[in-house]
């Protein structure tokens, strides 16, 4: 049951977090007008992947203080219900602003849930191979978490028309307002976030908590926690190696791999359909519908295809994440040594990442589907790395905190901010391409080789961890 509730908890945190590349083509076009490629549409893009990382970097770091001062097993409990239902939520946005705060809520949850999760589970398996074991794969859910997502997408993409139209009740429109297209497919796909709520509910009552927590707790023995704490002599250094690492971690993969959808739509393969499903709508409905009927009738037929070649390719990325986090969860009770373990997945990374980005994203689908899943691979594997590592560097006290300031002001904060990065400089001129995605692809390899050149120096650096530190 615990196990179960962790990959559950774990699968959706990256549901909810990989949920907003696949959307916010749609959505900021139905939500503000503004097209791909406009300065208008990089400002709103980077603000729903920044914003709301800035937001759980700041709540989530409180949140890691609140594991160490309250318990693992409470805080995991309602950061799950807050994420959850601020997706649900998320679905009926009917501004631009509506869906910016909600995303905020959703991210402090994920944010949240991921340090109370990670120590929760490190103190319930105290023994080293065991420990490893369950951290590695229960984490290797997220990457299911990921192809969910991408499955939801498609899903709701193909059967939008036929599920209830979403409508905002009327005692609200005169505050929230109306929804312009109550079968638009971003809605439902954020939606589906409701989910892990469900077994929560249902299970809470029969989880216990970190005995390691609990024993010092009621033994009067457990210090406070303290964030400057986590600059002490003694952690000074893990402090900022780690949330160095943590931060290249996440901005490859938000800087460069969650860009990838922007890209399908100048693939060659793409616009080919594309063209031809304009030109056989235009056949089939000339004379029975008006032009404006008919471009209409086109760019819904184009949006559902670029969406659903986009869901496919995040499909194959998040398999190749899958393999990746599984292959870190295999080596991590082979490889003793904890820098040798992450360069296994940061070297063939920093050659081949850039270059995926660079080639194929500008002219195959179908190199771009290979080589998505080794970029998938190699980024994604670092994600579980780090579930593993943090446990080990910081006392029982100091756990939560120093987890959710590698995690959430290194990773959510300073990582997913690449995001942003990339969506800024994909508009400048000096960027190659005369296209939004070509401009985009060459960004995400320029980020990716920055963030993983950075990342693999630091790696001299990390510390090995001491055992003892789990129970002290």
């Amino acid at each position: 049951m615990i196990v179960s509730l962790a990959a559950i908890g774990f699968a959706f945190d990256i549901y909810e977090l990989l949920v907003l590349p696949l959307i916010v083509r749609p959505a900021l076009i139905e939500l503000t007008g503004a097209q791909p490629g406009t300065e208008e549409f990089a400002l709103w893009a980077g603000r729903l992947f920044y914003v709301p990382a800035f937001a759980g970097g700041i709540f989530g770091l409180l949140g890691g203080y609140l594991t160490d001062l309250l318990g693992r097993r409470r805080v995991l409990t309602w950061s799950i219900l807050l994420y959850a239902l601020s997706a649900f939520a998320a679905g009926y946005s009917t501004s631009i602003e509506m869906l910016l705060l909600l995303r905020c809520t959703t991210f402090i949850g994920v944010c949240v849930e991921f340090v109370a999760a990670v120590a929760w589970l490190a103190e319930l398996f105290p023994t080293p191979r065991e420990r490893e074991s369950v951290l590695g794969y229960t984490q290797a859910f997220s990457s299911i978490g990921g192809l969910m997502v991408a499955g939801a997408n498609k899903l709701a993409v193909l059967t939008a028309g036929s599920l209830p139209a979403l409508v905002i009740p009327t005692v609200l429109t005169s505050w929230a307002g109306n929804i312009a297209d109550t079968h638009a497919p971003w809605r439902y796909t954020l939606m589906s976030g409701l989910i892990p709520a469900i077994p929560l509910v249902l299970v809470r009552p029969f989880l216990p908590e970190s005995p390691v927590w609990k024993k010092k707790k009621d033994a009067g023995t457990l210090k406070r926690p303290s964030i400057l704490a986590l600059f002490a002599p003694e952690l000074r250094h893990t402090t900022i190696v780690t949330t160095l690492m943590f931060a290249c971690s996440y901005g490859a993969a938000f800087g460069a791999i969650q860009q990838t959808p922007q890209m399908v739509p100048g693939l060659p393969e793409v616009r080919e359909k594309v063209a031809q499903q304009r030109q056989e709508i235009a056949h089939r409905l000339q004379g029975q519908k008006s032009d404006q009927e008919i471009r209409k009738a086109q760019l819904q037929a184009q949006k559902r295809t670029e969406q659903d070649v986009a869901s496919t390719v995040q499909t194959i990325q998040e398999i190749g994440g899958l393999v990746g986090r599984f292959l870190l969860a295999v080596l991590a009770v082979r490889i003793v040594s904890r820098r040798r373990l992450l360069r296994v997945f940061q070297l063939p990374g920093l050659v081949l990442v850039p270059l995926v980005f660079a080639l194929p994203a500008v002219n195959s689908l179908t190199w771009l589907y290979a080589g998505i899943f080794v970029a998938g691979l190699f980024t994604v594997a670092q994600f579980s790395f780090w579930g593993n590592y943090l446990p080990l560097v910081y006392p029982v006290h100091l756990r939560g905190t120093g987890e959710s300031f590698a995690a959430n002001i290194g990773g959510r904060m300073i990582g997913t901010s690449f995001a942003w990065v990339a969506q800024r400089l994909a508009v400048q001129p000096f960027i190659p391409g005369s296209e939004a995605p070509t401009k985009m692809a060459y960004t995400a390899a320029l980020v990716a080789l920055f963030v993983y050149l950075v990342g693999s120096l630091a790696c001299f650096f990390l510390p090995e961890p001491k055992e003892r530190t789990l129970t002290e």
